[in-house]
């Protein structure tokens, strides 16, 4: 990338950033949602004993659907300023797709901790291996947020791109999902599994990236 680009790349994460804090109520909710979600599980299986495949499955779908609450509001300032052809006129769709990417991935992330810390607590897990949950949680936010942003840009100007947002993303997902369930479970405590799944994870979170590099720019300007 130029060095111009990297700057419109921070331009456009810092304007994120900054309207975060008027929508904060709505980043919010993301996370009572899957706190109340997680207790909800939490009081249904008390004393159940589930198996770490079990585990771990609950945790990546807690998380998912925890951002599928606010996956609609990636360009929700610009749609609610009616800024939206400001921002395409003024900065490249590479830096726009970027810029929210990176704002996406950090906000996924701010998301993951107190979940992650929740759900062990309330679920009475042990982590075998923290740095290797550590990867997965870094991996699977990162291909979330690329999937995410491309998802929502794919709705702008769809009357209905709230509903269409989780039927367009799982099955983008599933590549993250399935393997990132199955180390999951290895760090929860059941059978190791190879670490050759975490490359998996990045070599396709990559691929995403480079994807939604390519298309974003056709529905940026074609809506």
């Amino acid at each position: 990338m130029k060095s111009s680009l990297f700057h419109d790349i921070r331009l456009v994460f810092r304007k994120e950033m900054k309207s975060a804090l008027r929508f904060r109520a709505a980043w919010a909710a993301m996370l009572m949602f899957a706190l109340t979600t997680l207790a909800c599980v939490s009081l249904a299986v008390q004393g159940g004993g589930l198996s770490p495949r079990l585990l771990a499955a609950l945790y990546w779908t807690v998380l998912f659907f925890a951002f599928m609450a606010g996956i609609d509001r990636v360009f929700e300032a610009e749609d609610s300023a009616g800024t939206l052809l400001a921002l395409r006129v003024y900065a490249p769709a590479d830096a726009v797709l970027f810029g929210k990417l990176l704002y996406t991935w950090l906000l996924l992330l701010v998301l993951a901790v107190p979940l992650t810390l929740a759900f062990l607590l309330l679920m009475d897990v042990t982590v075998v291996t923290p740095l290797v949950l550590f990867l997965l949680v870094l991996l699977g936010c990162w291909g979330m947020a690329a999937a995410g942003t491309l998802v929502a840009a794919l709705g702008l100007g769809a009357s209905v791109r709230g509903s269409l947002a989780p039927i367009l993303l799982m099955p983008l997902m599933l590549p993250v999902f399935l393997p990132a369930i199955f180390v999951t479970s290895g760090a929860f405590g059941a059978e190791a599994a190879s670490l050759s799944f975490l490359f998996g994870m990045g070599l396709y979170d990559a691929v995403l990236t480079v994807g939604a590099s390519v298309l974003f720019p056709h529905l940026w300007y074609a809506d």
